[in-house]
This record gives structure tokens, sequence and C-alpha cells, in this order.
């Protein structure tokens, strides 16, 4: 019986949490909608401005510029028509939302195949151009539940920024600004690699919308106009999304074992730094897709590997992973020009440097020894001098303090001298022991203080 209380409890709390009552309102939310689909004045402009933004930003690998173009794409627009369209029955408004789609995907190819057709500059390495070709399963996963936020943050009465997180999220202008860049330099695995990445994202979102305005309480009046159509659309469209999962997956699955390759790679190098006579100064990782694409070269230099130690490299490499038809051990081979000598003194360049560096840290923690030593108080022979310069002192304390200024309670730092005999030191024996230690210890800031044995019993006894 209690049981069955914390479970409803626990129900009852998880419902009240969710509920989205009282916060949406379909009417605005499927105005907006519909207002936003239209590619017409200012939209036109908007989406060129966005293309162009988007083509710099990846021409130049500027992720910044790039998160720019994705908020003021108007390509959201359009995409959640269709999604609301399917979701109401609304034949029409599926129709417009398909129009002006195609339109602008039409019209965004277009302006980034003009802009990477005239751009001068060509970067060796486009890593902003190269992410855009890859999709994976993770990529669906950002579309789809990148759609679900954007359904609701359209639906709900008070607006936040979600939308903007939504655009940066799905990132529906630079996959087709790259593909307009495959379609400029004839480079074919952008163009394919990076439409799939738009198909994805497209979809997904559109999918994400369809569901969730089943879900809300959208107007269904026009439900008998797409019936035929809508059954058609039920038919195809779990093949439609297996097509498009399917090679999201095997390509995750790809990034996952390539990723893992790296990391064994790396493993095998750390431990094998050092090996033999020998030092590894490069290595080099063939990426690819399948596993037999995946290889891995190794640059020693030093001397040649006999049987044995080869051996012993190459059992080193299966253990972490590496098979022996993955990997190839170059020795005294320099994969820049086989400039060995170039190589080489680079390499005892840069030891030099760290030895130099390690011999400026040892220097100065011998200086900083040096000072410590200098600053430290020869206590035991000092306590011996002052017994023999005057046999009646009994004990002595030396040790470092503070003297604390009682009107103005400035602090300054000194040595404290202590001395216990069987009368007090007159002042003028004080003021020349004060003196003769201040030479002694080469310090200007020693004190000297004298009691008596009675009134040392009178302290301890006090602070007993």
């Amino acid at each position: 019986m209690e049981k069955s209380k914390v479970w409803d409890s626990i129900k009852n709390f998880l419902r009240n949490e969710t509920s989205l009552k009282g916060e949406i309102d379909t009417v605005t939310a499927e105005e907006k909608i519909r207002n936003n689909i239209w590619f017409r004045g200012a939209n036109v402009w908007i989406l060129v401005c966005s293309v162009i933004i988007a083509s710099v930003g990846l021409d130049v690998n500027s992720t910044a510029v790039i998160i720019g173009a994705m908020l003021i794409s108007p390509l959201m627009g359009p995409i959640m028509g269709m999604g609301l369209s399917l979701g109401i029955n609304d034949v029409d408004l599926l129709n417009r939302s398909l129009q002006n789609y195609v339109v602008m995907v039409g019209v965004s190819l277009f302006v980034s195949f003009l802009y990477f057709l005239v751009s001068p500059l060509n970067l060796i390495d486009p890593t902003e151009l190269t992410a855009r070709t890859r999709p994976t399963i993770y990529d669906v996963f950002i579309a789809f539940f990148g759609g679900v936020a954007g359904i609701l943050e359209q639906s709900r009465k008070e607006k936040g920024t979600v939308l903007s997180g939504v655009a940066i999220a799905t990132a529906l202008m630079p996959p087709l600004c790259t593909a307009g860049y495959g379609l400029a330099n004839a480079r074919w695995s952008f163009f394919f690699g990076s439409m799939y990445l738009f198909i994805i994202n497209t979809v997904f979102i559109l999918l994400a919308s369809y569901l969730v305005s089943l879900y809300l309480p959208f107007n269904r009046e026009a439900a008998s106009k797409m019936s035929a159509q809508k059954r058609n659309l039920y038919k195809w469209s779990p093949f439609i999304l297996i097509a498009i999962l399917v090679p999201s997956v095997i390509s995750a699955v790809g990034l996952i074992r390539s990723n893992n390759f790296e990391m064994e790679v790396r493993d095998f190098v750390t431990e094998n730094k050092t090996f033999g006579g020998s030092y590894i100064y490069d290595y080099e990782i063939q990426k690819g897709s399948s596993k037999k694409n995946r290889k891995v070269t190794v640059f020693f230099t030093g001397n040649e590997f006999s049987d044995e130690e080869m051996a012993s490299l190459i059992a080193s490499a299966k253990y972490h992973g590496i098979d022996e038809d993955k990997i190839k051990i170059e020795v005294n081979k320099n994969r820049y020009n086989d400039n060995i000598h170039e190589m080489m003194r680079e390499i005892y360049e840069h030891t030099d440097f760290e030895l130099a560096y390690k011999d400026m840290e040892i220097d100065k923690l011998k200086q900083e020894l040096a000072a410590v030593k200098t600053d430290e108080i020869p206590y035991s022979q000092v306590t011996r001098e002052i017994k023999y310069k005057y046999p009646y002192v009994s004990n002595v304390t030396i040790s470092r303090g503070v003297n604390v200024g009682a009107d103005n309670l400035e602090i300054t730092p000194c040595i404290s001298v202590i001395t216990l005999s069987d009368h007090k030191l007159n002042d003028s024996v004080i003021a020349e022991l004060t003196s003769w230690l201040k030479i002694r210890l080469n310090d200007s800031t020693v004190v000297v203080h004298s009691f008596t044995e009675s009134e040392n019993k009178l302290i301890n006894n006090y602070d007993n």
C-alpha cells in the first residue's frame, strides 16, 4: 500500500512538472509559422545575406561568422511549415511550404556556388568545410531534438531564446554553402556529404515538428483534405527514414572506430617514445571509413632495429590493438624531404633548450637555497659565545619575530634574543650585547631582553 502511494506521488509530481497546460498558445504559433514560410520581400535579401556570410565563414575557417549566418537564416520557416501541415492535415500549407523550401534551397546553392567560384582563397586545411561532409547518427539526434525544441518554443506563450539555439544546433545554412563549394570546385565528396547532412537536418526537424504538432492542440478542421496523401506518406515514410538513417549509423561506427584507432596509436607512441637506440620523432595516421584503410606510419631516428627489436615493437603494437598490417615502421627517414640532418638538428636544438631551461631552474633553486642558508642563524654557536662572554647567563633563546609599535601598531621584523640569569643584566651590558649581536648576525634588527630566573618562573606559572 505504501509503495503504491509513493509511486502515485512520483507520477503526480512528474505530471505536474512536465505539463504544458497553460503555457501553449497554438493559435498564435500556427499564425507565426504560416507567416514564416514565405520567400519574398525582406526574406529574399536576408537569405542571400545569410548565404554570403556562411560562405565567407566557411572560406576563412571562422566559426563565429558561421554561427552568425545560422542565426539569421530563414530556412527553418518552411521546414516547420511542412511539419505543421502534416500534423494538422493542411495540404495547402504543405504545398506552399514545400514550394518556398525548394526555391530557398535552390537560391542558397546558386549564391554559394557563385561565391566560391570567384573566391581566390583556397585553404590548405578547410576544417569548417570538411566538418560538414561526414554526417553521423549524432547529427540525426541534434536535428530531431532541435526540431522538438523549435516547435515547442514557437508554441509557448512566453518566448525565450530557444530558437537562436535551435538555429545554431541544427545548422541548415552551412551544409548548403558547403554543397555550393563542392559544385564550384568539382569536389563531389564535399557536395554529396554536405547535401546528405542538409537532408538529415531537414527531414528530422520536419519529423519533430510533425510529432509535436500531433501532441499539441492545433486546429485540425482540414482533416479530410489530406487523407490520401497522408496514407501514402505513412506507407513510405519508414523506408525513407531507414534510407536516411543507415548511412549515418555506418558513418558514426566508422568515426568511433577511427577515434579508437587514434587512441591506440597515441598509447603505442607514448610507450615506445624511446626504444633501443632510437627515438620516435613523428607518426602519421592514414584515416579511412573502413578498418582496412586505417593505418599508421611511425618514424624513428637512431639505430636500425634488430629482428628481435622489430618483433618486440610489433608485439607492443598488437598489445595496443594495432595489427601488424596496420603499422609501418620507418627508421632514419624523415618524411619532410628525407632531410635527416635537419630533423636531427631540430631534435638537438629542442633537447638543448630543455636542458638549458632545467639548468636555469637548478641555478635559481641553488640561489634560493644559498639565500636561506645565509639567512639562517647559527643558534648553537652564538649561544656558546654569549655564555663565554657572560658566564652568569644560564639560558639563551634566539628567534625571528616581529616588533609591533605601541603607538602606530607598525609591524617590523626583528631577531629577538632572551637571556636568563641569576640577576638582571644592566642597561650597559644589554647595549653592549645588542651591538655585538648586530655585527655577529649581520642584522640591525636584533633586540635583547633580559630576565631573571625568578621572573621566568612567574611567567611560566602565569601561563599555566
